[in-house]
């Protein structure tokens, strides 16, 4: 299993509720892809533009493929990434 977290900072505060529905709209196609075992998208609490994005993939094949899918090449590539800081952590579970 292959473990993703992704931490994303939307740059400007009015861009929050796009960020979000677009989120939003990416994990649910994600979810239905070919060996995504979950995708979670968070909206921090604590600081309204942070998001926290979980993955868990069966393999790195599946982790490529979600990259040529609809979601990650139409919403979170052209429309997410310019309205935010990223940083990724692929990860172990303990």
């Amino acid at each position: 299993m292959f473990y993703l977290n992704v931490i994303l900072t939307v740059k400007d505060r009015k861009d929050v509720e796009t960020v979000k529905n677009l989120l939003a709209e990416a994990c649910r196609q994600s979810r239905s892809e070919p060996g995504c075992a979950r995708f979670e998208v968070y909206h921090s609490t604590a600081d309204e533009t942070k998001f926290l994005l979980n993955e868990h993939w069966e393999s790195q094949a599946a982790i490529d493929g979600h990259r040529q899918g609809h979601a990650y090449t139409q919403i979170y590539q052209p429309k997410v990434l310019p309205l935010v800081s990223r940083e990724g952590h692929p990860s172990q579970l303990l």
